[in-house]
């Protein structure tokens, strides 16, 4: 609230020269001291939860210590880490975000210069006739000849915030530089995210190839055994058909893994700035699906706001949406400028700068804005809809990022529970596909269980290689609902170069 009236009441009720000066300068105290609009309060950082307890245990467990920053090192390969860090420095998208930060920053400093005095020097010259029957000649010839103009001068002006609408505007402003910084840290996260997905994906997909083919060389033992034995006479031409049938039906898998590796190995060259098959001889070579640790380090509630950049970029929204209400209450009251101007004016050059010359200029303006049609009354109420709305916003933000971690706890917990399982169940088609290869080899058992038990076989190992690439795939999808990994390592004020 301001208290300018009240301080010009208590300064009137003096009397003299010295203390009506002493009361302007109290008046212009008070006034200057107002901000109007509500003053913006930073939410309580709200806990609607605890970190999600699943109802039962697997291997890796989320534990409530501090987050890795570096989270994507937990993996312990070196090859991931390697392209985190040209993703970091050549992704285009983050170059995007690093240019709006920048153009935030200016359009920052264009705001809040109007709290500092405009000042200007300006000087011309001019070979000029008046005509003599409108305004005087200075020249003396009432328009019968032209004349020199020489002038030069300093000008100055400067708005007195009274009511703090420019306060305000740069309040404003420098909420929304936040909100850009926490743009470009978004988009960061999205990045890390993304290049330790499709790097996952890719060797994922490289273990089920390699299962595949695996499963490959099985089947065309299945078949020269069974060719074999039909020259034998202990076999048929159907066992033979069988026998072909699934390898022909195992090599078909072949060309989608392939495909599924060029596009993987293509969205990780996109995402570090690079043209297709850019990284295919570096990535082309197979390698393990990297593993989650056995503890997962996954911060406090509590500090769930100050570190997922959304929830950071909501309340800079909502900061700037309350100052925003108090330009539009500012925008009823008076605006005063100070402006003056000091300078030279001669028709000759050699009286320019003297004495006579001088020319000068001081005083206040104020506009005071009369009727407009409710526009002002308008934009107000906008401004408070708008905080409203970014009020709502945040909530929105905070409630979607507890359902994200839990979700992704709960995922986490359930992916390892599945790829277990699936070991197990590889670990036995293992075993009875060996016996039912026995069995056929001894004629004790038909051609068709040796297939049926094969094909039981690849299922599993390829849902158990799915599995394991999901439980890693889990646990960066939790680092990312949880926000981390800009903290200190990237901090948004770190600008990525310029193409």
């Amino acid at each position: 609230m301001c208290n300018a009236f009240h301080l010009w009441e208590r300064a009137c009720s003096r009397r003299g020269n010295l203390q009506r000066l002493i009361s302007t300068v109290v008046i212009a105290a008070g006034l200057t001291a107002c901000t109007v609009g509500p003053d913006f309060h930073k939410p309580e950082a709200t806990q609607i939860a605890n970190w999600a307890k699943p109802a039962k245990s697997a291997p890796s467990q989320a534990v409530s210590e501090p987050l890795d920053e570096r989270w994507w090192e937990v993996f312990n390969d070196s090859q991931l880490s390697a392209l985190t860090q040209r993703a970091v420095r050549s992704n285009l998208d983050l170059k995007l975000a690093s240019s709006r930060l920048q153009q935030s920053r200016a359009a920052r400093q264009v705001i809040t210069a109007e709290r500092y005095p405009n000042t200007a020097a300006t000087g011309s010259y001019g070979r000029k006739r008046n005509s003599g029957e409108g305004l005087n000649d200075p020249s003396g010839h009432n328009g019968d000849s032209a004349f020199n103009l020489w002038d030069a001068g300093f000008s100055a002006s400067w708005e007195l915030d009274f009511w703090g609408r420019v306060r305000r505007e740069t309040e404003a402003a420098d909420a929304n530089l936040e909100v850009a910084e926490n743009d470009r840290r978004g988009v960061l996260l999205a990045v890390l995210a993304d290049t330790a997905q499709n790097y996952i994906q890719l060797r994922g997909v490289q273990n089920t190839r390699a299962v595949t083919e695996q499963n490959l060389d099985v089947a065309r033992h299945s078949l020269k055994l069974s060719q074999l034995r039909l020259n034998d006479g202990v076999a048929t031409d159907l066992d033979v058909a069988e026998a072909a049938a699934q390898v022909a039906a195992i090599e078909s898998r072949l060309p989608a893994l392939e495909q599924r590796q060029s596009q993987l190995i293509n969205a990780i060259s996109l995402l570090i700035g690079e043209p297709p098959q850019a990284l295919n001889k570096e990535l082309s070579t197979d390698a393990a699906v990297p593993q989650s640790p056995l503890k997962v380090a996954i911060g406090l509630p509590s500090q769930l706001a100050e570190r997922r950049p959304d929830i950071r970029q909501a309340e800079a929204r909502l900061h700037a949406a309350t100052a925003n209400i108090g330009v539009a209450k500012g925008d009823f009251y008076p605006r005063i400028t100070l402006s003056g101007n000091l300078g030279s004016q001669a028709l000759q050059l050699s009286d320019f700068g003297s004495w006579g010359s001088r020319a000068f200029g001081i005083g206040p303006q104020f506009s005071l804005p009369l009727f407009d049609g409710g526009r002002l009354r308008g934009v107000l109420q906008l401004r408070e809809a708008q905080q409203q709305e970014a009020a709502i916003g945040y909530q929105q933000t905070v409630l979607r990022a507890w359902h994200e971690i839990d979700d992704q706890l709960t995922a986490y917990n359930a992916s390892q529970r599945r790829r277990d399982s699936l070991a197990e169940a590889v670990r036995q088609n293992q075993i009875a596909l060996r016996t039912a290869q026995q069995q056929y080899v001894e004629g004790v058992a038909d051609f068709v269980n040796v297939l049926t038990v094969q094909g039981a076989l690849l299922a599993t190992q390829e849902q158990w290689v799915e599995s394991s690439t999901g439980v890693s795939l889990a646990m960066v999808g939790l680092y990312r609902a949880l926000g981390g990994g800009w903290e200190s390592v990237y901090p948004a004020e770190v600008v990525t170069s310029n193409p």
